[in-house]
């Protein structure tokens, strides 16, 4: 049987070339085409380092110890709050991005946060208190609940401050404005926040 051209399969012509005697696989060109990074990508890194740097010098000192900088970077940061000349601080603010250029910027942001905004977990704990002490004003069965969930609470207290501060509620001068409260309204808030850090609610 003779086998014409139209019945003869040629294989499939696989993408890539040859070098250095090995075949480059085109998942592998798109590899080698990503390189490294641009000039304009390490300049925007090196400009956020020098920037988070400036901010170190603020930083408390308990998220400072929390963090476990180099002790040169450490030095850098304290030499330069001596500084007052402007080109020399400068200088120093550029050495000290320099010196961040290895480490991990994620806990420093972290860090820089929260003396910013608070930590998320105390944040949302005083959203918490605040919740419970106006559900704890606008209703009794409220009290109730509260007192099951911290038996801990001191009831005959916290029902003194609830009385207090619904007498205290004003009437605001001006239509639209938010009621005026008096000292209970913000003692129940401490009680709740105390009560709720000593005994996490279940």
């Amino acid at each position: 049987m003779i086998l014409s051209p139209m019945n003869i399969k040629t294989p499939k012509a696989i993408k890539g070339y040859w070098s250095n005697g090995r075949f480059v696989k085109p998942e592998e060109i798109a590899l080698e085409e990503v390189g490294p990074p641009s000039k304009t990508q390490l300049k925007a890194e090196a400009g956020e380092k020098q920037a988070l740097g400036e901010a170190l010098l603020t930083l408390r000192a308990d998220l400072m110890a929390r963090l476990d900088l180099p002790e040169k970077l450490l030095d850098a940061l304290a030499q330069a709050k001596r500084i007052t000349n402007f080109e020399g601080r400068r200088r120093q603010m550029q050495f000290i991005g320099k010196l961040m250029r290895p480490l991990d910027m994620t806990p420093i942001r972290a860090a820089i946060d929260e003396q910013a905004n608070g930590s998320a977990d105390l944040t949302l704990a005083l959203h918490l208190a605040e919740q419970w002490r106006d559900k704890l004003i606008a209703s009794d069965d409220a009290l109730s609940q509260w007192l099951t969930d911290y038996p801990a609470t001191d009831s005959q207290q916290l029902r003194a401050l609830i009385r207090q501060a619904r007498k205290d509620i004003a009437k605001p001068e001006i239509p639209g404005e938010a009621p005026r409260h008096g000292k209970a309204y913000r003692e129940i808030f401490q009680l709740v926040k105390l009560a709720m850090a000593q005994e996490p609610e279940a």
